[in-house]
């Protein structure tokens, strides 16, 4: 069963179309990849899923999580699901955590607000946070800030913060673009096994399809606001249906032509040593 499902997604912005239409469903323990260039309306699905439109926005279709249709819930309500039950991680770490604020502040901030957690419970749970994000020494960790953390730390911290309440939904936004190979791969995997210890239900953007091939379960790929192509990972790499997502394959790095055995797929896995 989907934990979320979003039908006939429509988006105009001052009455510039950006979604046509768009159809996904995100099931608990499953990683959905959503793929495409830039501008074909990935970011704003997730979004609109968030409730975060700029002003000027026009949605239509249909968002129900819970049985509850998102698009129709008055603006409070939405506010008390977003980062307690549907959370999202975004591109640049250093954008989304405050410089000025240790790690242990922005985690016990968030668990405090929504969780009502009183400090010293707050604390014992960012560093059990901490740890399941693979942070070196939890407890210490939470005394310092952003910029004595590495990039690939710090999207480690921006994790566990989205995972602070234990939601059910996780859009990862691009969380790979800033990272070089190594560390990309400890993060996705990361996500990979988050989605499957907790069963959450991860939407995954990325332009790269390379990424996807290493941990998403399905396969979307989105062109001028529609998903042309959506389907098992496999079927998409090795058989893809649409002309886009076969030019997208050819451009892959070594690809010679496009992704066009299982073999091929395989070798775009991300290698275990550089785990």
């Amino acid at each position: 069963m989907s934990t979320l499902e979003i039908t006939g997604l429509a988006l105009r912005i001052h009455g510039t179309e950006i979604l046509r239409g768009v159809d996904l469903s995100l099931a608990a323990g499953r990683i959905q990849g959503l793929a495409g260039e830039s501008g074909s309306g990935k970011t704003m699905t997730g979004l609109a899923v968030l409730g975060l439109l700029p002003a000027g926005s026009q949605v239509t279709g249909s968002i129900t999580y819970g049985g509850q249709e998102l698009l129709a819930l008055p603006p409070r309500r939405r506010n008390d699901l977003r980062g307690a039950e549907i959370a999202m991680v975004f591109q640049d770490p250093s954008t989304s955590l405050h410089p000025m604020l240790s790690v242990g502040a922005q985690l016990t901030d968030h668990l405090r607000h929504h969780l009502h957690l009183d400090r010293a419970a707050s604390r014992a749970r960012a560093a059990e946070l901490l740890g399941r994000v693979r942070i070196p020494d939890p407890a210490a960790a939470l005394r310092r800030y952003p910029h004595q953390f590495s990039g690939g730390q710090r999207q480690r911290i921006a994790i566990a913060i989205a995972l602070a309440c234990s939601p059910t939904v996780l859009i990862a936004d691009e969380p790979t673009t800033a990272l070089d190979v190594t560390v990309q791969a400890g993060v996705l995997h990361l996500l990979r096994d988050l989605a499957t210890e907790m069963g959450l239900a991860v939407l995954l953007i990325t332009h790269d399809l390379g990424v996807m091939s290493a941990v998403a379960d399905r396969v979307a790929v989105m062109r001028h606001g529609e998903v042309v192509e959506n389907g098992d990972r496999l079927q998409v790499f090795t058989s893809p249906a649409h002309s886009y997502t076969a030019s997208l394959l050819a451009s892959l790095p070594g690809a010679a032509g496009g992704v066009r055995t299982l073999d091929d797929v395989r070798a775009l896995d991300i290698p275990s040593e550089q785990l």
